[in-house]
């Protein structure tokens, strides 16, 4: 990309926006050598890194990148056998801290399925050194001092050293207080030339005998070392030579273990620079609320609600940029200070920053295309020194641009033609626009020359735009208008300003009858502009309330459901506490059966008795107010009116019986074998007639399913009440069908269950005879009873 249009469209003051997001010298290298590229590969491969860079920091902050300096020429510098000092080593130490920091960081990434377009490739590349991390990290501390873990020797000459202070500073302090305080000029421990020394009153200088090492500047001071402390200082003073050589050694040797990881330590210090410019994009996208645009590879530029980057966010105006899809190029007219130039500019550097695969300033769904150059004519460039015009300095630059713009150049055009005669810079701006037009160049336009309002309207692939004014405040809106012609606001203005309105019909006649027509129809325009626009906003509000209407429907659809399942559950939950009662109820009146029937002896439970316990199992149904409203039902239970004489079927107790009179409105009185009962017209269902009579009245009032009891029962796997209980039934079963004799197969196991049988069968009236099977029909696993 030509170095021209970088400046011109002002691409550095860009870079400089992200340079306060950057926390390392690489990542600040990257962005000085940024520039726009044409290559569509590389220009993915940028702007899937800035996505990256975005997801990570929507998702964990940003990569952890801390500050880091520039370690090449410290790199430089072993590589040629030098020795680095502690800073350097720091700087470099945290290369490699941030490398295994980086690693960690992309394995949680990696455990967590996040994917990523580029960061992973990025992260393969960084060559974690533990050892040497660790040695460094052990040795150097931030700020570059070596550490007494460096060494052993390192760590007992320090300690000396500090034993030696603390005897020094004892002595000192025993010196300077008491009666010897009126020799000093201040009671304080102090260094001259490496040495502790105290400051005595020149008139006292022998008093403490000693070494003299300076005095005061007005020289009533001297800075003495007592006698008593120059073989303390001259041992603590040797102790610190040999930290120093100590420290030297030290560094010389971390300096030669970094010599064969340098390339590889280069390479890490580069690949954080890249996280470090994909944080910095990424933060810069979020400041500034911009994405990353997608590639459209016909270049067919859309940009949506466009804004420049360096006009504040409260003052930029948004607007919608199209170009290459139904035209490539935009003429925009009308009066100075309106904003044309801002547009053009917001294009042209738009795309610059998108082919840097840079974030641009745009809403969602916007593209981007790829143009091999950018060529730009903006603002006056006289030139003073080359005696060149304004209209000659403009030229200049265009012809240059006409000999290098083909079909996959975007050209920027600012007040083209401007500078000279109307007629003839209008011509020469349509010459120009019909030359890029034969080249399929991508243009955008500016002109004040009404010659070209029309121009949209006659060539091919062009349209009009103007930017909007608005004439009740008599400023511009800065709002891009594409398809609409600029128009001259001169009459409107001067009426609205106090003019005399003879004098701005006098004027009106003046000008040619063709521009006023032109004039007349950019006015029409605008007004069914309006007009849509109005229309537009009632229709959205329209779609608005409709949206919001559908959505309390949809509220409501759902608050009716989730009504239904509570209730539905609710229902459910009471019926599930009346069952569980009735449950309780049930099995108490047949605990009392069983017990009547145990404690019977010989006298065995009564028909009427077990009528009576059925009657009040049937009464702990509950009637259903609901099913009574129910007309299909109403209807259905007139179609089977009972009367006197009627063969019924007691539902409650699956008995036939016949119907003898009606008691009260919904009971019946009911014969059933020997006994008449009172029955809900509710259990009651008419049947046919019996051809033949009934033999035994005693079949009369058995289970009409007794024919179907088997001649064994098998209780395994009961537990114990049940298998009784089901025992008590069977038996009964069993006596109905006129079976001579069973089997119980109640299993080994622990014998509980064997025993209980045996207890229950013990007591059992018509119970003749029981004993275990045979061996090959299972053993004590299983009973025979025969009946009486």
């Amino acid at each position: 990309m030509n170095s021209r249009i970088l400046k011109t469209l002002e691409f550095e003051q860009v870079k400089q926006l992200i340079i306060p997001y950057l926390a390392t010298a690489q990542g600040k290298e990257e962005l000085a050598e940024l520039e726009p590229i044409s290559d569509v590969s590389r220009i993915e491969t940028w702007l899937d890194e800035t996505q990256d860079g975005m997801k990570v920091h929507r998702l964990r902050g940003g990569i952890p990148v801390p500050k880091i300096e520039n370690i090449r020429p410290h790199m430089k510098r072993i590589e040629i056998g030098a020795d680095l000092n502690g800073v350097e080593l720091a700087q470099i130490t945290r290369v490699l801290t941030t490398t295994r920091e980086l690693y960690r960081f992309i394995e949680e990434l990696k455990e967590s399925e996040i994917e990523f377009l580029r960061l992973y490739d990025w992260a393969k590349q960084l060559m974690h050194l533990p050892e040497l991390t660790k040695r460094l990290k052990t040795s150097i501390d931030e700020d570059g001092r070596v550490t007494d873990d460096a060494s052993d020797a390192l760590r007992q000459v320090r300690q000396q050293i500090r034993r030696s202070e603390q005897s020094i500073r004892e002595t000192l302090d025993g010196l300077i207080r008491g009666n010897n305080a009126r020799y000093l000029s201040d009671a304080i421990v102090t260094m001259r030339n490496e040495r502790y020394v105290i400051p005595v009153k020149s008139e006292y200088r022998s008093v403490f005998g000693g070494v003299i090492h300076d005095q005061s500047a007005s020289g009533q001071t001297l800075f003495v070392e007592p006698k008593q402390i120059v073989e303390l200082n001259n041992r603590l003073r040797q102790q610190q030579i040999a930290e120093k050589n100590e420290v030297a050694r030290i560094l010389s040797e971390l300096s030669a273990e970094l010599v064969p990881y340098r390339k590889e330590i280069i390479h890490n210090a580069y690949v954080i620079g890249k996280f470090d410019f994909m944080n910095g994009k990424a933060r810069f996208a979020k400041e500034y609320q911009a994405i990353v645009p997608e590639i459209n590879l016909e270049n067919q530029v859309t940009f949506k609600q466009a804004r420049h980057p360096l006009i504040p966010s409260e003052k930029v105006v948004a607007n919608d940029i199209s170009l290459g899809k139904d035209y490539q190029a935009i003429v925009i007219t009308g009066p100075n200070t309106g904003g044309k130039t801002l547009a053009l500019k917001t294009l042209g550097l738009l795309q610059l920053m998108g082919q840097s695969g840079l974030p641009i300033l745009v809403d969602e769904q916007s593209q981007m295309g790829i143009f091999d150059e950018v060529f730009a004519d903006i603002g006056d460039e006289q030139s003073i020194e080359q005696n060149l015009s304004t209209f000659s300095s403009h030229m200049v630059n265009i012809v240059d641009i006409l000999n290098r713009a083909n079909e996959k150049s975007l050209v920027l055009f600012d007040e083209l033609g401007a500078g000279t005669d109307p007629q003839e810079g209008a011509a020469l701006a349509i010459a120009i626009l019909d030359e890029m037009g034969s080249r399929s160049t991508y243009v955008m336009a500016t002109t004040h020359y009404p010659e070209l309002k029309i121009y949209g309207y006659n060539r091919p692939n062009t349209i009009n735009a103007s930017m909007e004014f608005d004439v009740d405040t008599l400023s511009p809106t800065y709002r891009l208008l594409i398809g609409v012609p600029g128009r001259s606001n001169a009459f409107e203005i001067s009426r609205r300003l106090g003019l005399d309105h003879q004098i701005i019909e006098s004027a009106k006649q003046i000008i040619d009858g063709e521009s006023q027509d032109l004039n007349e129809m950019i006015a029409d325009l605008e007004n069914r502009r309006k007009m849509a626009e109005t229309e537009y906003l009632e229709l959205r509000q329209s779609l608005e309330a409709s949206e919001k209407i559908k959505k309390e429907l949809e509220e409501a659809h759902r608050y009716f459901y989730e009504e239904r399942e509570k209730e539905l559950a609710k229902g459910r939950k009471e019926a599930n506490k009346l069952v569980e009662t009735a449950k309780e109820e049930a099995e108490k009146i047949i605990a009392d059966i069983r017990k009547m029937q145990l404690s019977g002896g010989q006298n065995r439970v009564k028909e009427h008795e077990l009528i009576d316990m059925k009657t009040k199992l049937s009464g702990l149904s509950h009637a259903e107010d609901h099913l009574q409203k129910n007309k299909v039902l109403q209807k259905a239970k007139a179609a089977k009116k009972l009367k006197v004489g009627d063969e019924v079927m007691v539902t409650s107790y699956g008995q036939r019986g016949e119907l003898l009179k009606k008691v009260g409105n919904d009971q019946w009185q009911v014969q059933l074998g020997i006994l008449k009962m009172t029955v809900a017209e509710e259990e009651l269902e008419p049947l046919a007639p019996v051809k033949e009579p009934v033999q035994r009245v005693l079949s009369t009032v058995r289970s009409g399913n007794s024919s179907h009891v088997s001649t064994q029962l098998d209780l395994r796997g009961k537990r114990y009440e049940e298998a009784l209980g089901e025992v008590d039934q069977y038996i009964d079963g069993a006596l109905l069908a006129n079976y001579p004799q069973v089997t119980i197969i109640h299993g080994k196991g622990t014998g509980a269950l064997r025993q209980g049988i045996i207890e229950y069968l013990k007591n059992h009236r018509s119970v003749k005879s029981f004993e275990f099977a045979p061996a090959n029909q299972g053993g004590n696993g299983a009973t025979i009873v025969t009946f009486k």
